[in-house]
Protein backbone atom coordinates (compact mmCIF):
# COMPACT_ATOMS: atom_id res chain seq x y z
CA UNK A 1 0.00 0.00 0.00
CA UNK A 2 2.81 1.89 0.59
CA UNK A 3 4.92 1.30 -2.36
CA UNK A 4 6.24 4.26 -5.11
CA UNK A 5 4.11 3.10 -7.72
CA UNK A 6 0.63 3.03 -5.31
CA UNK A 7 1.70 6.91 -4.49
CA UNK A 8 1.87 8.44 -8.22
CA UNK A 9 -0.45 5.36 -9.76
CA UNK A 10 -2.30 7.64 -12.05
CA UNK A 11 -6.21 8.73 -10.77
CA UNK A 12 -9.17 8.10 -12.60
CA UNK A 13 -9.13 11.39 -14.34
CA UNK A 14 -6.60 10.01 -16.25
CA UNK A 15 -3.53 12.37 -15.14
CA UNK A 16 -0.34 11.82 -17.48
CA UNK A 17 2.29 9.47 -15.67
CA UNK A 18 4.95 11.98 -15.82
CA UNK A 19 2.72 14.16 -13.16
CA UNK A 20 0.84 11.72 -11.38
CA UNK A 21 1.02 11.57 -7.70
CA UNK A 22 4.30 14.31 -8.31
CA UNK A 23 2.74 17.23 -5.83
CA UNK A 24 3.09 16.32 -2.29
CA UNK A 25 1.05 19.27 -0.04
CA UNK A 26 3.59 21.26 1.52
CA UNK A 27 1.22 23.61 2.41
CA UNK A 28 1.97 23.19 6.31
CA UNK A 29 5.65 24.56 5.93
CA UNK A 30 7.01 27.94 6.10
CA UNK A 31 6.69 30.67 4.60
CA UNK A 32 3.50 31.79 4.63
CA UNK A 33 2.45 29.22 5.55
CA UNK A 34 -1.99 29.16 6.62
CA UNK A 35 -3.82 28.24 9.37
CA UNK A 36 -4.28 24.32 9.28
CA UNK A 37 -8.07 24.49 9.41
CA UNK A 38 -7.32 26.09 5.87
CA UNK A 39 -4.74 23.90 4.45
CA UNK A 40 -7.12 20.65 5.62
CA UNK A 41 -9.97 22.32 3.58
CA UNK A 42 -7.88 23.24 0.48
CA UNK A 43 -6.33 19.88 0.74
CA UNK A 44 -9.46 17.66 1.13
CA UNK A 45 -10.83 20.01 -1.65
CA UNK A 46 -8.06 18.97 -3.79
CA UNK A 47 -8.31 15.68 -3.12
CA UNK A 48 -11.68 16.04 -4.29
CA UNK A 49 -11.61 17.28 -7.21
CA UNK A 50 -10.80 16.46 -11.42
CA UNK A 51 -7.23 16.69 -10.70
CA UNK A 52 -7.02 14.66 -7.62
CA UNK A 53 -4.36 12.13 -8.96
CA UNK A 54 -2.11 14.52 -9.70
CA UNK A 55 -1.73 14.93 -5.51
CA UNK A 56 0.38 13.16 -3.20
CA UNK A 57 0.19 13.44 0.53
CA UNK A 58 0.07 16.12 2.81
CA UNK A 59 3.54 16.81 4.24
CA UNK A 60 3.19 17.54 8.37
CA UNK A 61 5.70 18.01 10.96
CA UNK A 62 5.99 15.68 13.94
CA UNK A 63 5.39 18.60 16.37
CA UNK A 64 1.68 20.22 14.22
CA UNK A 65 0.54 16.53 14.31
CA UNK A 66 -2.05 17.43 17.12
CA UNK A 67 -3.49 20.03 15.21
CA UNK A 68 -3.65 18.55 11.78
CA UNK A 69 -5.58 15.44 13.63
CA UNK A 70 -7.60 17.98 15.16
CA UNK A 71 -8.89 19.49 12.20
CA UNK A 72 -9.27 16.41 10.22
CA UNK A 73 -11.57 15.14 12.85
CA UNK A 74 -13.54 18.17 12.41
CA UNK A 75 -13.68 17.86 8.67
CA UNK A 76 -14.38 14.34 8.99
CA UNK A 77 -12.84 13.34 5.38
CA UNK A 78 -14.44 10.32 3.35
CA UNK A 79 -11.49 8.24 3.74
CA UNK A 80 -8.13 8.43 5.18
CA UNK A 81 -5.70 11.45 4.16
CA UNK A 82 -2.16 10.00 2.69
CA UNK A 83 0.23 11.45 5.22
CA UNK A 84 3.77 12.15 4.97
CA UNK A 85 5.37 12.64 8.42
CA UNK A 86 8.61 14.91 8.69
CA UNK A 87 10.56 14.58 11.79
CA UNK A 88 11.06 18.69 13.16
CA UNK A 89 11.68 16.94 16.82
CA UNK A 90 14.45 14.29 15.99
CA UNK A 91 14.67 10.29 15.63
CA UNK A 92 13.90 10.17 18.97
CA UNK A 93 10.52 11.41 18.77
CA UNK A 94 9.30 9.24 15.72
CA UNK A 95 7.83 6.48 18.06
CA UNK A 96 5.64 8.43 20.06
CA UNK A 97 4.29 10.12 15.99
CA UNK A 98 3.62 6.93 15.25
CA UNK A 99 1.89 5.31 18.02
CA UNK A 100 -0.66 8.81 17.00
CA UNK A 101 -0.81 8.16 13.65
CA UNK A 102 -1.87 4.73 14.17
CA UNK A 103 -4.90 5.84 16.29
CA UNK A 104 -6.23 8.14 14.26
CA UNK A 105 -6.56 5.34 10.82
CA UNK A 106 -9.69 6.67 10.52
CA UNK A 107 -8.05 9.93 9.75
CA UNK A 108 -4.86 9.68 8.30
CA UNK A 109 -2.84 6.98 6.21
CA UNK A 110 1.01 7.25 6.74
CA UNK A 111 3.22 6.68 3.49
CA UNK A 112 6.24 8.18 4.28
CA UNK A 113 8.77 9.10 6.95
CA UNK A 114 10.84 12.07 5.96
CA UNK A 115 14.12 13.14 8.37
CA UNK A 116 17.58 15.50 7.59
CA UNK A 117 19.99 13.32 8.11
CA UNK A 118 23.18 14.27 10.49
CA UNK A 119 26.01 15.47 9.25
CA UNK A 120 27.98 12.45 9.20
CA UNK A 121 25.46 10.11 7.27
CA UNK A 122 26.96 6.78 9.14
CA UNK A 123 25.50 3.32 8.76
CA UNK A 124 24.74 3.07 12.64
CA UNK A 125 22.36 5.87 12.19
CA UNK A 126 20.41 4.45 8.99
CA UNK A 127 20.17 1.03 11.10
CA UNK A 128 18.30 3.31 13.71
CA UNK A 129 15.97 4.93 11.02
CA UNK A 130 15.26 1.35 9.69
CA UNK A 131 14.43 0.01 13.35
CA UNK A 132 12.30 2.96 14.36
CA UNK A 133 10.21 3.03 11.06
CA UNK A 134 8.00 0.42 9.76
CA UNK A 135 9.54 -1.27 7.02
CA UNK A 136 5.84 -0.97 5.12
CA UNK A 137 6.22 2.95 5.18
CA UNK A 138 8.64 5.03 2.88
CA UNK A 139 11.87 6.48 4.66
CA UNK A 140 13.18 9.65 3.12
CA UNK A 141 16.39 10.97 4.15
CA UNK A 142 18.10 13.89 3.43
CA UNK A 143 22.02 13.95 3.33
CA UNK A 144 23.53 17.77 4.18
CA UNK A 145 24.41 19.30 0.89
CA UNK A 146 27.93 20.47 0.30
CA UNK A 147 31.12 19.28 1.32
CA UNK A 148 33.16 16.13 -0.34
CA UNK A 149 31.08 13.14 1.61
CA UNK A 150 27.49 14.53 0.42
CA UNK A 151 27.52 12.77 -2.88
CA UNK A 152 28.67 9.32 -0.69
CA UNK A 153 25.44 10.08 1.78
CA UNK A 154 23.05 9.74 -1.41
CA UNK A 155 24.70 6.33 -1.98
CA UNK A 156 24.96 5.42 1.46
CA UNK A 157 20.82 6.62 2.03
CA UNK A 158 19.67 4.29 -1.00
CA UNK A 159 21.57 1.48 0.06
CA UNK A 160 19.64 1.08 3.32
CA UNK A 161 16.32 1.57 1.48
CA UNK A 162 16.08 5.05 1.65
CA UNK A 163 14.67 7.67 -0.95
CA UNK A 164 17.19 10.65 -0.98
CA UNK A 165 16.11 14.13 -0.44
CA UNK A 166 17.07 17.17 -2.67
CA UNK A 167 16.68 20.79 -1.28
CA UNK A 168 16.33 23.21 -3.52
CA UNK A 169 16.27 26.25 -1.91
CA UNK A 170 15.37 28.17 1.34
CA UNK A 171 15.76 31.24 3.10
CA UNK A 172 19.42 32.79 1.34
CA UNK A 173 20.26 32.22 -2.04
CA UNK A 174 22.93 30.33 -1.14
CA UNK A 175 20.48 27.90 -0.14
CA UNK A 176 19.37 27.57 -3.60
CA UNK A 177 21.89 24.50 -5.47
CA UNK A 178 23.62 25.39 -8.26
CA UNK A 179 22.73 24.02 -11.83
CA UNK A 180 25.71 21.47 -11.39
CA UNK A 181 25.26 20.73 -7.79
CA UNK A 182 22.24 19.59 -9.25
CA UNK A 183 23.44 17.72 -12.13
CA UNK A 184 25.78 15.87 -10.06
CA UNK A 185 23.38 15.05 -7.97
CA UNK A 186 21.06 13.87 -10.95
CA UNK A 187 23.90 11.45 -12.35
CA UNK A 188 23.86 9.18 -9.05
CA UNK A 189 20.68 9.36 -8.60
CA UNK A 190 19.64 7.74 -11.97
CA UNK A 191 21.67 4.96 -10.96
CA UNK A 192 19.74 4.36 -7.67
CA UNK A 193 17.37 1.43 -7.15
CA UNK A 194 15.21 3.80 -5.12
CA UNK A 195 13.68 7.23 -6.07
CA UNK A 196 14.39 10.87 -4.52
CA UNK A 197 12.34 13.20 -3.78
CA UNK A 198 12.97 17.26 -3.77
CA UNK A 199 11.70 20.10 -1.01
CA UNK A 200 11.73 23.48 -0.85
CA UNK A 201 12.40 25.93 -3.91
CA UNK A 202 10.72 24.43 -6.94
CA UNK A 203 7.55 27.14 -6.99
CA UNK A 204 7.54 27.25 -10.49
CA UNK A 205 7.43 24.91 -13.40
CA UNK A 206 10.17 26.29 -15.08
CA UNK A 207 13.80 27.90 -13.81
CA UNK A 208 12.99 31.76 -13.29
CA UNK A 209 13.49 34.54 -10.61
CA UNK A 210 11.27 34.96 -7.71
CA UNK A 211 10.20 38.71 -7.84
CA UNK A 212 9.38 38.37 -3.69
CA UNK A 213 12.99 37.34 -2.84
CA UNK A 214 15.13 38.02 -6.26
CA UNK A 215 16.34 34.47 -5.66
CA UNK A 216 16.74 32.35 -9.40
CA UNK A 217 14.78 29.02 -8.32
CA UNK A 218 15.07 25.53 -9.84
CA UNK A 219 11.47 24.79 -11.96
CA UNK A 220 9.81 21.13 -11.13
CA UNK A 221 9.82 21.12 -14.85
CA UNK A 222 13.35 21.56 -15.23
CA UNK A 223 13.99 18.66 -12.94
CA UNK A 224 11.68 16.26 -14.79
CA UNK A 225 13.50 16.64 -17.84
CA UNK A 226 17.00 16.66 -16.84
CA UNK A 227 15.86 13.19 -15.01
CA UNK A 228 14.38 12.01 -18.36
CA UNK A 229 17.86 12.93 -20.38
CA UNK A 230 19.86 11.67 -17.18
CA UNK A 231 18.41 8.19 -18.24
CA UNK A 232 18.98 8.95 -22.01
CA UNK A 233 22.52 10.32 -21.76
CA UNK A 234 21.43 14.02 -23.16
CA UNK A 235 22.66 17.37 -22.16
CA UNK A 236 21.33 17.40 -18.24
CA UNK A 237 22.89 20.73 -17.19
CA UNK A 238 20.87 22.28 -20.48
CA UNK A 239 17.53 21.43 -19.04
CA UNK A 240 18.41 22.48 -15.39
CA UNK A 241 19.23 25.72 -16.72
CA UNK A 242 16.63 26.33 -19.31
CA UNK A 243 13.92 28.92 -19.07
CA UNK A 244 11.77 28.32 -22.14
CA UNK A 245 8.89 26.51 -20.65
CA UNK A 246 7.31 25.90 -24.13
CA UNK A 247 10.42 23.75 -25.01
CA UNK A 248 10.40 22.02 -21.67
CA UNK A 249 6.84 21.39 -21.92
CA UNK A 250 7.32 19.89 -25.88
CA UNK A 251 9.86 17.30 -24.88
CA UNK A 252 7.75 16.56 -21.78
CA UNK A 253 5.20 15.71 -24.12
CA UNK A 254 7.38 13.30 -26.73
CA UNK A 255 8.22 10.62 -23.59
CA UNK A 256 6.43 7.88 -24.11
CA UNK A 257 4.67 6.18 -21.23
CA UNK A 258 7.41 3.83 -20.58
CA UNK A 259 9.71 6.29 -20.72
CA UNK A 260 7.54 9.08 -18.21
CA UNK A 261 7.27 5.98 -15.99
CA UNK A 262 11.37 5.70 -15.69
CA UNK A 263 11.78 9.34 -15.24
CA UNK A 264 9.36 8.93 -12.26
CA UNK A 265 11.51 6.22 -10.71
CA UNK A 266 13.98 8.53 -10.53
CA UNK A 267 12.08 11.60 -9.38
CA UNK A 268 9.47 10.36 -6.90
CA UNK A 269 7.92 13.49 -6.25
CA UNK A 270 8.05 17.05 -4.67
CA UNK A 271 6.71 19.39 -2.12
CA UNK A 272 4.35 22.23 -3.37
CA UNK A 273 3.57 25.05 -1.20
CA UNK A 274 0.50 25.72 -3.21
CA UNK A 275 -1.43 23.06 -4.94
CA UNK A 276 -3.43 25.09 -6.87
CA UNK A 277 -0.33 26.72 -8.79
CA UNK A 278 1.30 23.66 -10.51
CA UNK A 279 -2.35 22.62 -11.69
CA UNK A 280 -1.89 26.46 -13.23
CA UNK A 281 1.09 26.25 -14.87
CA UNK A 282 1.04 22.54 -16.25
CA UNK A 283 -2.16 23.68 -18.00
CA UNK A 284 -0.55 27.08 -19.39
CA UNK A 285 1.63 24.74 -20.93
CA UNK A 286 -0.72 22.41 -22.27
CA UNK A 287 0.41 19.38 -20.37
CA UNK A 288 -2.81 18.38 -18.66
Amino acid sequence: MSSAVELRAPGPRGIPPLFARLVDDASLFPPGAPAVPQVVADHLEARGGALTGLLGPILCQASRLAELITELAKAKPSAPVPLSLVCDTGLGGVPKALSIIEGRQELLALRMVEMPAPSDVDDIWLERVSEFVPEDIIRVVEPRRGGDGWLDGIRRVAEHGCWPKLRCGGQTAESVPSVDVVTDFLAVAASLDVPFKATTGLHTAVRGTDPETGFTNHGFLNLLVAAARSLSGKDVREALASTDGAALAEEAKALSDDAANAVRDVFASYGARSLKDPVVELEGLGLL
